[in-house]
């Protein structure tokens, strides 16, 4: 028996006759049929861009929060675990990407075909639970930036509900064509690039030190907190419902899949495509930490509150009363984050974190509006217009983190 018949007797067994691949996308990237090289720019240019979609949930609000923490609680040495949770996941999503390119299924239609209906719902379950989760800490996100932006005019809950609205606005984007979509997603990933790369050059962190901690995989003097926190940092960084994603997200080429060489050739450059989009991830995360670990190591609230008073730093007199006046350690979230960089560098400082932080939101959300679309349409077999998922996920995600912003 070969291949084909054990997969076909594979799904008989499951219940169900084999589907043929989804039409993901209405029109596709022709990829040219040119002379076989080793490598050329304008077959990665024609490549490039599944790869950068899928590096946005490398840089989630969540991810940012997780890389400053790690700044104030290790300063530099917990940079390693950080380089290698991209590793990791780069392993992972080349083997997602792969998945796509040879069969023409992302990974829930394969599951659809091989799971009988019980473990399927299981997992879609599971899948769907890991986006609504991961959509709540970007929606906060989102909204803090909005707080930060307006000097505390728009409130959290209202900035949550603006979210509904902003998300609707970007995936208009779509009609644009598949390319102008993927420039507008990496648009936003410069925009992060920017504005924490401003607030590194500011901050004057010590680059030996920081290498040093990326890669020497070792943490001196560390503990439980510290321990919690390199946990925390590859929880942050791999997260599952990503490889559906990027799994998905190849089908956007027309690849030839009756030829060998070709399939080959987009594994290639979709892997190339893939390290170059989590390196840029892995220095803006990095820029984070160091930032941070400048800032919060070591300090206490009444350190961060003294700045706040003494720079000149045209910070709104409400800001200067965010860090209590007491020696516990400095409060780390994103929140307080864009307030120490505002007392420290100037009211700019923390505008340009607030964009940065607003980009991660947007972009994070968007990218997991699609995962759970794909993941619906593998593995029930239901397509639901994109408008339609976004109301259903976006309102299950927002009740708990609304009544959160409205009662903190």
């Amino acid at each position: 028996m070969d291949s084909d018949q054990e997969e076909q007797q594979i799904e008989r067994n499951a219940g169900r006759e084999r589907i043929p691949p989804q039409e993901t996308y209405e029109t596709k990237v022709e990829v040219p049929d040119e002379p076989d090289k080793l490598f050329s720019f304008h077959k990665l240019w024609i490549f490039t861009g599944p790869g950068f979609l899928m590096s946005i949930a490398y840089l989630d609000p969540g991810n940012i929060e997780g890389d400053l923490q790690s700044g104030a609680v290790a300063k530099y040495k917990l940079i390693w675990v950080l380089l290698m949770a991209h590793v990791l996941g780069l392993m992972l999503q080349r083997l997602a990407a792969r998945i796509g390119v040879v069969s023409g299924k992302h990974m829930a239609e394969i599951a659809y075909s091989y799971y009988p209906r019980i473990p399927r719902l299981i997992l879609w379950l599971m899948v769907e639970i890991a986006i609504i989760s991961s959509d709540m800490q970007e929606v906060i996100g989102t909204a803090i930036s909005f707080y930060l932006l307006s000097n505390g005019n728009i409130p959290l809950w209202a900035g949550v509900l603006i979210t509904i609205c902003d998300t609707f606005t970007f995936l208009f984007l779509e009609k644009y064509g598949i390319r102008k979509f993927e420039a507008f997603f990496c648009t936003l990933i410069a925009t992060m690039a920017v504005a924490f790369g401003y607030e590194f050059v500011r901050s004057k962190p010590e680059a030996g030190p920081l290498f040093t901690g990326m890669f020497l995989p070792w943490c001196e003097g560390c503990g439980t907190q510290q321990f919690l926190q390199a946990v925390s940092i590859v929880g942050s960084v791999v997260m599952p419902h990503n490889f559906y994603l990027h799994s998905a997200l190849v089908k956007s080429r027309k690849v030839d899949r009756t030829r060998r060489a070709k399939v080959a050739e987009a594994n290639k450059y979709f892997f190339i495509e893939a390290f170059v989009a989590l390196f840029c991830s892995f220095i803006i995360n990095v820029l984070v930490v160091a930032v941070f670990a400048v800032g919060f190591y070591d300090k206490t609230n009444a350190d961060v509150r003294y700045q706040c008073y003494n720079n000149t730093n045209h910070m709104p007199e409400f800001y200067k009363k965010v860090f209590p006046n007491n020696t516990d350690p400095a409060e780390s979230d994103i929140y307080h984050a864009g307030v120490y960089l505002g007392c420290a560098f100037g009211v700019a400082a923390l505008y340009i974190w607030a964009v940065g932080v607003l980009a991660c939101g947007q972009s994070s959300t968007m990218t997991g509006t699609y995962a759970g679309q794909f993941a619906m349409e593998g593995f029930i077999q239901i397509r639901l217009p994109t408008w339609k998922r976004i109301l259903i996920t976006r309102s299950i995600a927002i009740a708990p983190t609304l009544a959160v912003s409205y009662f903190s």
